[in-house]
């Protein structure tokens, strides 16, 4: 602080031409005066013809010395003007006094952090804008997979979603060839129950066989195809994790005709009416793929396998599971098969052999 106070003291600072002004305009010329006046060198008369144009030379000096440094402090002040008024950018360039310099040093350095610090508040705007950008596209994109989840849930159970969803990078309705196995379940004799039913009561019958038996599909890596009236269809193969599509659908078939007798000796201690459940199971080569029309698709299977799992239905009696002949060869042998021998079904020349799962 001390060196800095020094050089403002110099000629080429603010107080040193001050300094030097105020010597010139009422120092100088006066002490000369009174000097040569008071030492009888020159008389009253000759101080006033001689001496006054000295003193007025030396006061217009020191007020152009002072009104130079006054103009550039002027102007030091019309930079910063424009500047604040946005007219002008960039860094303020005088020529001037060491202290007037210094103070366009440091507004300059004021100015440059400030350009840092609005860059860096620009940096870190686009990055705000980008994350959220980014949140976004992640919300939307939460909404769509839960969206997904919430039609996949009616389809296949919540442990299978989340694999669906992944499944070849999300792509699940993709149309081709592909072995799987077909399930088949029908109420026996529906239509005569129904009609001695009330419609709610029907409706409520309905949704409660059909909830449990949605469950079991779900729990053994199947998935549902559709409800055609009182018939429900379910798929197994479609998931990569189905190791044994066959075995998964005839424990399916199992679970579901203990379900049903459970249910029905439910029903009967209510005085509710009861029915019994025929179910057949077939593997194949089928299409797998969205049909329908534009106002409405299905993802469903089609083919031979899908036809002759609908025919082994038709033929199964109350509480039977029958399955063709690629199942049985598929499937372990742990279950209890009964041969049921040739079988001709409809639409097809040739016999299919078919077999009967026994239920415990």
């Amino acid at each position: 602080m001390k060196g800095l106070k020094l050089g403002y003291r110099g000629y080429r600072s603010l107080g040193g031409k001050i300094v030097v002004g105020l010597a010139l305009m009422a120092v100088i010329p006066y002490l000369l005066m009174v000097y040569l006046f008071f030492n009888d060198q020159i008389n009253f008369t000759d101080t006033f013809l001689f001496f006054l144009p000295l003193v007025l030379i030396s006061i217009l000096s020191g007020f152009s010395l002072l009104r130079r440094s006054a103009d550039q402090l002027f102007f030091l002040t019309q930079e910063i003007s424009q500047l604040q008024a946005g007219e002008k950018n960039g860094p303020i360039r005088i020529h001037a006094d060491r202290e007037l310099n210094e103070i366009a040093s440091h507004f300059n350095s004021l100015i440059e952090k400030l350009e840092q610090m609005k860059r860096k508040n620009q940096e870190q705007a686009t990055q705000l804008m980008v994350y959220s950008r980014d949140l976004a596209l992640s919300y939307q994109k939460t909404k769509q997979e839960e969206a997904l989840r919430n039609r996949l849930s009616r389809y296949v159970g919540n442990n299978l979603v989340e694999k669906l969803i992944n499944l070849k990078d999300g792509v699940l309705l993709e149309t081709e060839r592909r072995e799987v196995t077909v399930l088949f379940a029908d109420i026996r004799s529906f239509t005569a129950i129904a009609e001695r039913m009330k419609a709610d009561d029907v409706v409520l019958m309905l949704n409660q066989y059909f909830s449990i038996m949605v469950d079991i599909i779900f729990k053994n890596n199947g998935l549902l195809d559709k409800f055609v009236g009182d018939q429900l269809i379910a798929v197994f193969g479609l998931m990569e994790s189905d190791a044994n599509p066959p075995e998964n659908a005839i424990r399916t078939a199992l679970e579901m005709q203990q379900a049903t007798r459970a249910l029905m000796a439910r029903r009967a201690r209510e005085d509710q009416e009861a029915f019994d459940v025929g179910i057949g199971i077939n593997t194949g080569v089928a299409i797998i793929g969205n049909i329908g029309s534009s106002n409405r698709m299905d993802y469903t299977v089609i083919g031979d396998c899908v036809n002759v799992a609908a025919r082994l239905e038709e033929m199964a009696n109350g509480g039977e599971i029958l399955i063709g002949e690629s199942t049985f060869q598929k499937s372990a042998c742990d279950f209890n098969f009964e041969c049921r021998g040739d079988i001709y079904v409809k639409n097809k020349q040739d016999p299919v052999v078919c077999y009967n799962i026994l239920c415990n």
